[in-house]
């Protein structure tokens, strides 16, 4: 059983500041990638950034430069740093976690509940 919980989120201003946090517990072997999405109301989930498993990171455009992924190996935890946010940030932010049941044995894809994040104008 693995699961995945999310931390932060809240209301902030335009401009303002909030860092997510996302930690997976359970029983299995290593997690390989970790990723944040997100989800606007009457759109689909969106990837936002992922960081692989040796540290390497991707963002998507509208992330750039604004928002930071990052994560702590030895907690299984991942984070995520948002700057200068925009109302049109505001979403259900999920993290998404690819864990390995053994060395050569994937378990899947695993979701957290999700955390809203709102931005006012």
């Amino acid at each position: 059983q693995v699961q995945l919980v999310e931390t932060g989120g809240g209301l902030v201003q335009s401009g303002g500041s909030l860092g997510l946090s996302c930690a997976a517990s359970g029983t299995f072997f290593k997690v390989n990638g970790m990723a944040w999405y997100r989800q606007a109301p009457e759109k689909q989930r969106e990837l936002v950034a992922i960081i692989f498993s040796g540290g390497d990171a991707n963002y998507a455009d509208f992330v750039k430069g604004r928002f930071t992924i990052s994560r702590d190996s030895a907690k299984n935890t991942v984070y995520l740093q948002m700057n200068s946010l925009e109302p049109e940030d505001t979403a259900v932010y999920y993290c998404n976690a690819a864990i390995m049941r053994r060395s050569w044995e994937s378990a899947g894809d695993y979701w957290g509940q999700g955390t809203q994040v709102t931005v006012s104008s």
